[in-house]
C-alpha cells in the first residue's frame, strides 16, 4: 500500500505511522501535516529518514497541494486523522475547527473521488454522538454533539458517509473513545496532570471530577484502525473503545499514586461549558469482528506514566 495520513506530526497519527512502519515493512507512507501547536515533528524524530516514509508540510484545505501529493506518490489509501481536537479551544473561536475538520475533509474527499483511492478511512471521535446517562452509544444512534469541535467532527462524518453513499467512494468512520499514550500534547489531561506533578504543581479538575469517559490506550487505536484497513466493510461506521470508564476524579487519583503525591496536589476549577457528563460506546461490532484491545487500563497508564517520566526532552519544551 502507499498510504497518505493526514495529521501524522500529531499524538495518533505519528503513533498510527510508527505502527505501521513496524508491522508492514512493504508499505509507503506520507504524512502531511500542517504542524500547529500540536504537530511536532519531534513525534517522528526516530523513523524520519526511513526511506518508506516521506513528510510533506502543508494545509489539508489546500486542494492543489492534496492532489499533488495524491498523484505524485501514487497514494492508494488515505487515512484521516487530521483535526482540530481541543473543546475549550473550540469554544473560545469555532472557525478554525469548522475549516480544519469540515472543509479540510471535503477537499480530501473531493480528491479522492477523482483519484479513485481505494480505501478512505475517516477518524473521528465518541464526542459526535453527545453525552449518555447510562447504556451505550451504537453505531446506528443519532448525533447529538454539544461543542464546536464535536459539531465539526460530526459534520464531516456525515459528509465522508455521503461521499460514499453518492460516490461509491471507499469510506469507512471509525469513532473513538479517550486515547493516552505517549507523544500526547500536554494540555491533555493525563500528560497535563503528569507532568505538572513532575514540576510540583497542582493538577486542575473540572467541577466535581465526576464526569465519565472511557479509556483507550493509543496503541490499541492504531491496532483497531490497521485492522479496519485491512477488514472493515466499506459504508461502515465502526465505534473502538477500551472497556475502561473512569472518573476525572479516579484517574487523577490513579496519576497522584503512581507519582506518590496525595489530593493536596488536586484544584478544583469552574467546569467548562456544556461539558458532557459520560461517553460510552457499544464496541460489539468491532469485537465481533476479532479485534480487542491488548492493553488493560492500569497498564497503559503506568506505561504511559514511565514514558513522560523518561521523556522530558519531549513535553518540557512545549509547556514552555
Amino acid at each position: 500500500m502507499k498510504i497518505l495520513v493526514t495529521g501524522g506530526a500529531g499524538f495518533i497519527g505519528s503513533n498510527f505511522i510508527r505502527h505501521l512502519m513496524s508491522s508492514h515493512p512493504g508499505y509507503k507512507i506520507v504524512n502531511v501535516d500542517t504542524l500547529t501547536y500540536a504537530g511536532n515533528l519531534d513525534n517522528l524524530r526516530d523513523i524520519d529518514t526511513d526511506l518508506r516514509y516521506t513528510f510533506v508540510k502543508g494545509d489539508i484545505c489546500d486542494s492543489n497541494l492534496i492532489n499533488t501529493i495524491l498523484e505524485k506518490h501514487e497514494i492508494d489509501t488515505i487515512v484521516h486523522f487530521a483535526a482540530e481536537s481541543h473543546v475549550d479551544r473550540s469554544i473560545a473561536d469555532a472557525s478554525v475547527f469548522v475549516r480544519t475538520n469540515v472543509l479540510g475533509t471535503h477537499t480530501l474527499l473531493d480528491a479522492a473521488r477523482r483519484l479513485a483511492i481505494r480505501k478512505f478511512i475517516h477518524i473521528s471521535t465518541d464526542e459526535v454522538y453527545g453525552s449518555i446517562p447510562e447504556g451505550s452509544f451504537k453505531e446506528t444512534d443519532i448525533l447529538t454533539p454539544s461543542s464546536p469541535y464535536s459539531s465539526s467532527k460530526a459534520g464531516s462524518d456525515l459528509l465522508a458517509l455521503s461521499y460514499f453513499t453518492t460516490y461509491n467512494l471507499p469510506v469507512i468512520v471509525t469513532r473513538c473513545t479517550n486515547n493516552f499514550g505517549p507523544y500526547q500534547y500536554p494540555e491533555k489531561l493525563i500528560p497535563l496532570f503528569v507532568t505538572n506533578l513532575i514540576d510540583g504543581k497542582k493538577v486542575p479538575i473540572y467541577g466535581t471530577g465526576k464526569n465519565i469517559r472511557d479509556w483507550i490506550h493509543v496503541n490499541d487505536h492504531c491496532r483497531a484502525v490497521d485492522f479496519l484497513l485491512h477488514k472493515g466493510k466499506t459504508g461502515e461506521i465502526y465505534n473502538i473503545g477500551g472497556g475502561s470508564e473512569k472518573t476525572n476524579l479516579e484517574i487523577t487519583e490513579k496519576i497522584l499514586e503512581l507519582l506518590r503525591k496525595d489530593e493536596s496536589m488536586i484544584e478544583y476549577v469552574t467546569d467548562r461549558p456544556g461539558h458532557d457528563f459520560r461517553y460510552s460506546l457499544d464496541c460489539s461490532k468491532l469485537r465481533s469482528l476479532g479485534w480487542k484491545p491488548g492493553y488493560s487500563f492500569e497498564e497503559g497508564l503506568q506505561d504511559t506514566v514511565t514514558w513522560y517520566m523518561q521523556n522530558e526532552w519531549w513535553w518540557r519544551p512545549l509547556k514552555k
